[in-house]
Order: C-alpha cells, then structure tokens, then sequence
C-alpha cells in the first residue's frame, strides 16, 4: 500500500516537469538552442565549479530582470530556462559555499557555461578557502577521491532523502555494511566486510567513544541521530595514524560543522507502525522503578541483611495494553560565523520518541524440551536525546582550535510477552545509555609556507549504562508458578575515557611536481570501567496458586517472597572494575609525484588491561591483567589511472582487543544459553590488503570496484562450549580465518533521475572443533570449516532517486537484500543456527517551496520481510517432524511491520535569503 502511495505521488508530479533534452542526451550540453517561438528563447548549459571543472547540483539559476524566470541545475549540473526574446539577458546563478556569478548572454550565442568560484574568506589579508563538510553528494565523493586510504563517504544530504532516522540505519545503505539488530529489529551495530561488530571502531569527529555496553567495545549506532551528521565515512583500510584495532575498518560520524553563512534548520515529524494495527501496544510503569538495588540503598554493607519483599517495589509491575502513541521525531540546528567570520558556531539538538515492537515465533530450542510454539510480542518506547555545540575559532590563516561537546541519550522502555503451550514468562525491562564527550583540538601551522604543522587534541569522555529492576514474572499455565515465580535485577555500568593526541607533520616540496611528506605522533589513553549486577530470585508466598483474573488482575497484585534473604549475587563477577591503559606511536611518509602517491608508516600500540572483581569467591582469582605490544606496518598506493580515476593496493596489519568483561573468570544464568567468561583469551592480530579502482565521471558519480582479503590469527567468537554437565556460550579463540571478497558501488545521475547501487560478496573460513555423537552413543571430536559469526555472503543495495529541482520534488525507492548469515555456533556439528537471506523496500519523498518550508513521508519496511533463522541440516535434527527451510528445522521467525512518518522541515539560510 504504502509503494502505491509513493508511486502515485511521483506520477502526478512527472507531467509538471519541462520537457527540454537532459544534458545526458546530448555530446554538447552547454548549446543555447532557440525555441521555435518567436517571443522567447531558451538557454540550455550546465554549471560547473570554476577550479574543478566538476558539475554542481541545485544552484538557482535566474533571469535578474525577471525573477519568476528560473530554473535550477539537475543531478548532473544542466539546466534550462526560457526567457523574452531580445538583444541580451543577465542570468544570476547562486548556491551555498559559492560566489554568486551574474552571465550576460544573447540569441547569438551558441554555447553557455557558467563556472562558480568558491566563497573565500578573508583573515588579515590572508585568504582562506570554504571548507568541504561533505554535506553535499560532490562534497563527500570529493573527499573519497582525495583520501588517502579506501573510504566510503555518506553526505548529510544522502541521510536527509534516507528513509531512516539513525545512523545505524543509514550505514546500511553503504557499501560492505551490514547491521546487526536489536530487539525490536531496528539496527544498533555495524558489521563491516562481513566482519563481526567487536572487529570495527567508532569515531566521533575522528576521536574514539567509549561504548555504554558492559561487557564489550562497540557502540550502539542507533544511539545517534542521523540528522545531526554533516557525513557518515566508513574507513576501510587504516592509516599508522589511526588507532590500530579496527580489521573490519572504522566507522566516523563527522557532526555538523558551523556554515559561512547563518543556518537555520528546524523539523518535525510524526508517523506510526502498522504492527500496532492488529495488537495492543504493552507498556509498564517503569517510572516507578528504584534506581538501586536493595543492597545499594543499605549501603552495600559487608554483613547479610535479611531482605523481605517490603524492599522491593510492586508498582513498576503494572502492565497497561492500549494503542501506542504516534511517533515524534524533532530537530532544531542553528550555525553562523561572528567577528568577521573568525568565530564559527554549531548548536543543535534532536528527539525521538518511537513506538517499536516485534512478533516472534519460536519453533525450537535448540537442546530443551518442546513445549510447542513459543509466541513474542514485544512493545518498546524508544526515546533519543542528542544535542551537540561546536565552535572553531580561526586565529588568522596559521592557527585553528575547534570545541566540540555531544551529548547522546537513548531510553528504552520495552515489554516481552511470551507464551507456549505450557508456560507464560513477561519481561518488564527499561534501559537508559548516554555518552559525553567532550574535545578540545588545535592545528597551528608555521615557517613561510607552512610547511611544518602540528595538531593536538585533548578528550575527556564518558558512557553510561542503566537497567533498574528488570523483572522476569514466570507462570504455569495462568497460574504464577510456586518456585522460580520471578526474579529481578539491577545493573549499571560506566565508561570513562582520558585520551591525548598529538601530531607534527613537515612538507618538503621539490620543485619538481613531487612532495615528500614526513609525519609522526602519538597518542594515549587511560580507561577505567565499572560495572554493577544485583539480582534476586522470588517464590510464590502463597501455599495455594494465585491464579489469574482470580486472585490477581495485574502483575503488581502478585504475592512474592526472596528465594534467599541475603543480598542476592553480589559475588557475581558483573561486579568488576576494569583499567585500560593503551599508549601508541606511529611514524609516516606520504610521497606525490605527478599522478603517483605512496603512503607507508609504521604504528607501535602498547596495551595494558586488566580487571579486579568486587567481591570475588573464595575459589575465583579477584584480578587479572594482560599486557601486549603490537607492531602494525602499512603501505598505501594510489595511482592516477586517468582523469577523476583512482587504482588503490594497500596493505595493513590491525587488531582486535578482547572485551572489557570477556577476560573476567564469570558465569551469567540467561534466558537462552548460560555465559561463562574467558581469562585465557587471545587478542587477534589480522593482515590486510585492498585493491580498489575507482572512478569520478561527475561531481557526485562514482564507480568503484575493489577487492579485500583478510587473513586472522585468533578470531574471537562465542560458541557453545561444553564443561563438564553444562553447556556454556563463551568466547573463544577457535582457531586462524581467512576473509575475502569483492565490493562494486555505483552512482549515476541524469537531469531528473540518479541511481544508487552498491553489492559485496564475502567468503570467510575458519576450522574448529565440533562434536558429533556416534553409532556407539559416544561422543567423539571432528573438525567442521564454516563462515566467521555475522558473515553474509552477500549483500546488495539498490536505491532510485527522482529529483525534479524546478518544482522542489524529491524521491527514493530503497531496496537492500542481506543474504543469509550465520546466528549462533553450536558445538555440536552441522548444528549451527543460521539467520536466513532478506529483502527490505524502504521509500521516502519531500516537496520543498522557496520559502525555505518542505514536507516530507518516510516509509520503512513496506514488504514486513521476516528475519527467519533456521538449524543447518545435521544429525542433531534430522528426524525431526518439524518445518523445514533448506533441509534445515526452521527456529524462529519474526516480524517488525511497517512504519510510516510523515515530516514539516523548515531552513533558512542567509546568503540565500539576501
């Protein structure tokens, strides 16, 4: 329904458009060609950026004595426009970030094309150029262009147009990125080249965050907001001036820069999801939650205090089912320059308030008994905070130092109802992460012609994570059952970040089309981490059942008493302190000679990590440390292959940390797999090598062709592990990978229409012990060769954009297929759990008018693809009388539904408004 509605709204608008030969049509599309009316003539040309030569899209062109006569320049910089018929005609042509140029042209002409010169500012008599933000699709392909390394680039206009509204949605739409997703099938983690989410690293305006996760590194993408981007640049090959621990690559989210000139942008929007048409929307009371823990609120006192269920709350329980709230989104930005232009300012904020849910179905647990279908229904209140400030303050042409403070917060209120033939288990669950951080940088340049610069920066940073009393209320049937009735948890966790970095660079030009490039530096780090789990388990306090909508309607009218009176678990291991301190130096050279650059450094990383439990057991080691240095060589090669074409070869070596928590001696009790930490494990140390070739044939086109191969000593995974009776999820170093693949990316616009394409093929291998059961019953070991955990083999995205620039129409059609992955790693052979291939259409459309105002409709999810995951075909199952999905027993399948927004933008801008 809702494709038909896009559809729809594109073909009313097509008949509006002129009807004049793009400039793709034709060999030369700068001709003034003269209509066969006599009254007026019409210009055809394109506009193009006077140094690069390259095509500028949606510049306003204008007849200057009469205004309503205009047209602006398409996806590919042509334009037409009619004017009277006489002598001559003054055409003003204008954009943001480019001096407005004014063109006297006449019937006798025969060709016209205007080149703008970017906006200068000027400081002591010196001139500094407009930088490039990457805002713009030119500006961030320029940026692919100029990069050193193999980088993708993702402007802020691209996120505007996307049907998404975080980032962690966005990245998908890029080329080798997939998504891993949360519980209610939005995305929160990036995977890069088939690479698990832990082989890759965030930046923040190229700083490293912490994470608000408490057992691992990486960062939930889905905490920011993808409005508060100037580009998304995912790095895919790392220089020796990055930090080392990224094999999958790095993802940098570069935050809105203040403009020349003053911005205003202000947006609204509301939608709903169309899983809430057919159900209600579950919520509780988690307003009512206490923020500590019993043991927390005594003080954590040494001595056993005797807890009663007086110390613990039962309004928090409450569960309410009632059609969900629309969905909010809204943002406010708002930059200038002051003192002639040496002061720049970036202030912005954005909110969302989103009701998601999920359907799942569970058919099979992989080791448990059948108690038939187990249905999910999950209702999450999502709401995100961002704001961020950032100044620059241009101290003449030599000196810089920029400010930025970002502030990202992210609430889930969500609640699981889940129910089998046999059993009823509710989930009440909120959880609160944020992030600060906070940098100071500056960049000085000295000698006559700069040839000597340095740039530091100074970082204090901060995350934290929250989930006060998440309640787990068990029934048999419709009864609360009598032993295991309930338990309830308290955890936090924060992340604090001290980090140095500084950089001193020196050109030597030789006069001769050739530069020599020498740069060193170095940076440090000092981590600490803490991290809080209080749980208790609860019976019935009744002898008799309390039986439902009989002796209670609700869940805070249940009877509860602690199995035990002490202080729950606080022996847990997930009360643990950790320290990290990394301490890096590197050592570069970048030489240019006509169309040949070579970039090769050496980068040195010392890491010391370490960990004291809290309150450890009598039989657990309290504290332990792993302390390494590695040495990471690099080596980048581009050459100038032809006009706007790249070849890049590059080679590298990168790690991969172990998590925070990974090398702590614990054991968790879950839902699904019980966990078990690993003191004995191994970092990973991985060669890289990238071949790419790419080529810009206009501003804001490419085509891309590249080839990686990745070879891991000790690859960190979890599989399920066997000790002794127990089976545990741990991670674990299974042995040495290999992965490798090829990725093609492809842009192409026409006046009206630009097409979006990108797919990535990735294989990955790596041998590891199985078990297998014999014909004797016994147990016995074999080797197994499968994929690395996360890895799809392919993955695809198509996008459609209509941009009709003389009535202000925007569109996108988006198509992504993920093919199928692997889920979970049994130690069983062919038991693994696999997450089947999918496809999602996704679309979104804006209607701007010259006052600066735009409406705009996102849809997400238009086909409700299912996630399905399924068990490879093996002993384990075979015989089974259950569903089938490629010979394999179908686990799960779930279910998001579509949703739909519908949006008021307003954006002023004051060159444009003059």
């Amino acid at each position: 329904m809702y494709s038909k509605l896009f559809l729809s709204a594109i073909l009313l608008a097509a008949p509006l458009i002129s009807e004049g030969k793009s400039a793709a049509d034709s060999e030369d599309d700068s001709k003034i060609i003269i209509s066969t009316d006599k009254s007026s003539w019409t210009i055809r040309g394109k506009v193009i950026d006077a140094q690069t030569g390259e095509e500028i899209i949606g510049a306003a062109v204008m007849v200057k004595d009469d205004p309503e006569k205009w047209a602006v320049s398409g996806l590919d910089g042509s334009f037409s426009v009619s004017v009277d018929a006489g002598e001559s005609s003054t055409l003003v042509c204008s954009i943001i970030g480019y001096r407005q140029a004014e063109f006297i042209c006449s019937e006798t002409e025969n060709n016209l094309t205007i080149r703008m010169e970017a906006d200068r500012i000027m400081l002591d008599g010196a001139t500094v150029m407009a930088e490039n933000h990457g805002k713009t699709e030119a500006g961030a392909r320029g940026i692919e262009k100029a990069s050193l390394n193999v980088v993708n680039v993702m402007s802020a206009k691209a996120m505007e147009l996307s049907p998404d509204v975080t980032v962690a949605n966005v990245i998908k739409r890029m080329s080798g990125v997939t998504v891993e997703r949360n519980s209610s099938g939005e995305g929160r983690y990036a995977i890069l080249r088939g690479m698990d989410k832990r082989y890759n690293y965030t930046l923040v305006n190229g700083v490293k965050i912490p994470s608000p996760d408490n057992k691992n590194r990486f960062v939930p993408l889905d905490i920011f907001p993808s409005e508060m981007l100037d580009r998304l640049e995912v790095t895919k090959s790392l220089t020796a001036d990055m930090e080392g621990d990224g094999i999958g690559g790095a993802v940098n989210l570069v935050m809105k820069d203040a403009p020349e000139d003053m911005e205003l942008d202000i947006n609204f929007s509301t939608g709903y999801s169309a899983l809430f048409f057919n159900r209600d929307f579950q919520s509780f009371n988690h307003g009512k939650s206490r923020k500590q823990s019993p043991f927390e609120r005594m003080g954590k006192p040494l001595d056993n205090y005797a807890v009663t269920a007086d110390d613990f709350s039962m309004d928090n329980l409450r569960v309410k089912s009632a059609a969900p709230r629309p969905d909010i989104v809204g943002g406010f930005s708002y930059g200038d320059r002051f003192f002639n232009g040496r002061l720049g300012l970036m202030a912005a904020v954005s909110f969302q308030n989103l009701m998601r849910g999920k359907d799942s179905d569970i058919y099979y647990f992989s080791g448990s008994s059948s108690k038939g279908t187990e249905f999910r229904e999950y209702s999450e209140d999502q709401m995100r905070l961002g704001t961020h400030l950032k100044l620059d303050y241009r101290a003449g042409e030599r000196h810089k130092f920029m400010f930025y403070s970002g502030y990202m917060d992210m609430r889930e209120s969500e609640v699981r109802d889940a129910r089998n033939s046999q059993d009823w288990m509710m989930r009440m669950k909120y959880n609160r992460q944020y992030i600060f951080n906070s940098t100071l940088k500056g960049e000085h340049a000295f000698l006559e012609d700069k040839a000597l610069k340095l740039d530091w920066t100074g970082v204090f940073s901060y995350a934290y994570n929250m989930t006060p009393d998440e309640a787990r209320i068990n029934m048999n049937g419709y009864n609360l059952a009598k032993d295991d009735a309930a338990n309830r948890r308290w955890a936090h966790n924060s992340d604090r970040d001290l980090a140095g970095y500084v950089n001193l660079s020196y050109l030597l030009d030789f006069h001769n089309s050739s530069t020599l490039l020498l740069k060193a530096g170095g940076m440090y780090r000092d981590k600490a981490r803490d991290s809080f789990f209080n749980e208790w388990y609860f019976d019935s306090a009744t002898e008799d059942s309390q039986i439902y909508r009989q002796d209670w309607n609700n869940f805070d009218e249940l009877l509860l008493e602690p199995a035990h009176k002490g202080f729950g678990n606080i022996s847990d291991p997930l009360n643990y302190d950790a320290t990290e301190k990394i301490a890096a130096g590197y050592f570069m050279t970048k030489y240019t000679r006509e169309k040949f650059e070579v970039t090769a450094g050496v980068r040195a990383e010392n890491t010391r990590q370490g960990y004291l439990l809290d309150y450890p057991l009598e039989n657990a080691d309290p504290a332990g440390e792993q302390n390494y240095t590695d040495i990471l060589p690099s080596i980048h090669l581009k050459y100038n292959v032809h006009k706007n074409a790249n070849l890049r070869l590059s080679y590298g070596r990168s790690i991969n940390r172990p998590g925070f928590f990974e090398i702590v001696p614990y054991t968790i009790l879950n839902e699904d797999y019980d966990e078990k930490g690993n003191p004995d494990l191994r970092h990973t140390v991985a060669d890289n090598i990238d071949l790419r070739y790419e080529f810009f044939p206009k501003s804001s086109e490419q085509f891309m062709v590249g080839l990686f191969w990745k070879n891991l000593k000790d690859p960190i995974e979890y599989g399920l592990l066997t000790l002794g009776a127990d089976t545990y999820l741990q991670p674990t170093n299974f042995g040495d990978a290999m992965n490798y693949g090829v990725e093609v990316d492809v842009m192409k616009y026409f006046n009206w229409f630009g097409i979006k394409a990108n797919y990535t093929y990735t294989h990955s291998a790596i041998t590891t012990d199985k078990t297998i059961r014999g014909e004797d019953h016994q147990v016995y070991n074999i080797q197994q060769t499968r994929p690395l955990y996360g890895q799809a083999a392919h993955v695809a995205n198509l996008s459609l954009l209509l941009n009709f620039q003389k009535i202000g129409l925007e569109g996108q059609v988006s198509g992504s297929y993920t093919g199928k992955r692997l889920s979970e790693v049994s130690r069983w052979y062919n038991d693994d759990i696999w997450e089947a291939g999918f496809f999602t259409l996704d679309a979104s459309i804006e209607k701007s008018f010259r006052i600066g105002i735009s409406i705009y409709a996102k849809a997400t999810n238009l086909l409700n693809s299912p996630l399905l995951r399924f068990i490879t075909p093996g002993p384990m199952t075979e015989g089974m009388n259950r569903e089938r999905y490629q010979g394999g027993v179908v686990e799960r399948r779930e279910w998001n539904g579509q949703s739909v927004m519908i949006g008021l933008r307003y954006r002023f801008n004051m060159k444009n408004n003059l």
